[in-house]
């Protein structure tokens, strides 16, 4: 976003007035173009794990990230609850969508989503992604405690974000990690943190992302909770159909890099028309990135990506 409306990273993380404006832009180049979760507030990858203590390394072009603070197994031990009404970048967070929540309004838009990265993703960050994948296989106990220390202060900073603005209606978690591990490990050290994560409060739409390899995760997303999911583009549509049973709504699923930032229009129209092709019932599927929206996509691609769909669709799906 910041790049693309021509402005520096760390100018959209510390001004309230371009982070806004940026948002708007977007929404105003783009009016048939749905945003998800829309005017997001957050500081990337360094959100959760701040309110840890996780020092966020800053860029003035580029992405933020966190810096580890589990340096050995025992550490886990050490660990406690943090509070998302004092501590990290949380309150900044919620303050932001304060301060602008007026203006958002008077453009007839709202606050839709609870938003978070998932509890695998923000121990991947605490202890590092080697560090933990490690930690499940060898000292599992303790992968545990991380991640229900992790699940717990998920659950109170959704309610908070619920709570402050009654108009939320979805939970949002981004949560790769989910991508790294096997079918035994995802229902022991995933499953039950993720079904805990979305029975917060009754949401309309329980969105997950996940575009690391997805098609373990797509075998549990109905028994989780979730009713729209965002994968891989590596993942054909009608493979992610058939491992949900058709029960999930499917957001994607357009080569982010490759073909959405560096792509010419045949190659768009081309993924375009194979997604399609895929899927008999064009229903439960939105067309977007098979990822997340990538760095230097421009706004010409973007527009012809909506032409194609406009173009091989009768009916907004």
């Amino acid at each position: 976003m910041p790049g693309w409306y021509g402005i520096s990273t760390l100018d959209y993380f510390t001004s309230d007035e371009k982070w806004f404006d940026a948002n708007l832009k977007a929404i105003e180049t783009f009016p048939d173009i749905i945003f998800l979760p829309g005017f997001w507030a957050e500081y990337g990858m360094c959100t959760e794990p701040s309110a840890f203590g996780a020092k966020p390394i800053w860029h003035p072009d580029n992405m933020p990230h966190a810096q580890k603070i589990i340096h050995s197994t025992e550490e886990v031990d050490d660990l406690s609850k943090p509070d998302p009404k004092t501590d990290g970048l949380l309150p900044f967070v919620i303050n932001r969508m304060k301060n602008c929540y007026p203006r958002i309004k008077k453009i007839r838009h709202d606050l839709k989503f609870a938003t978070t990265r998932g509890p695998l993703n923000i121990a991947s960050f605490l202890i590092g992604a080697t560090e933990f994948l490690m930690l499940l296989k060898t000292t599992p106990h303790k992968a545990h405690k991380l991640l229900d220390i992790i699940t717990e202060f998920l659950i109170d900073w959704l309610n908070l974000q619920k709570k402050t603005f009654p108009s939320i209606e979805g939970i949002f978690v981004l949560d790769d990690i989910l991508g790294f591990i096997g079918d035994q490990d995802f229902k022991e050290f995933a499953l039950p943190y993720l079904k805990k994560i979305y029975s917060v409060f009754k949401a309309k739409i329980n969105f997950l992302h996940n575009d690391a390899d997805g098609q373990i995760t797509a075998k549990y997303l109905d028994e989780i909770g979730v009713n729209l999911f965002n994968f891989a583009f590596k993942h054909g549509i009608d493979e992610i159909q058939k491992l949900t049973n058709g029960k999930v709504a499917m957001l994607g699923n357009i080569p982010p890099r490759d073909v959405l930032a560096n792509g010419t229009s045949e190659d768009i129209e081309n993924a375009v028309s194979d997604v399609l092709k895929r899927k008999d019932e064009k229903t439960r599927l939105i067309l977007s990135c098979g990822g997340g929206m990538p760095l230097g996509v421009s706004t010409e691609n973007i527009k012809i990506l909506l032409h194609c769909v406009n173009a091989n669709t009768t009916a907004p799906q």
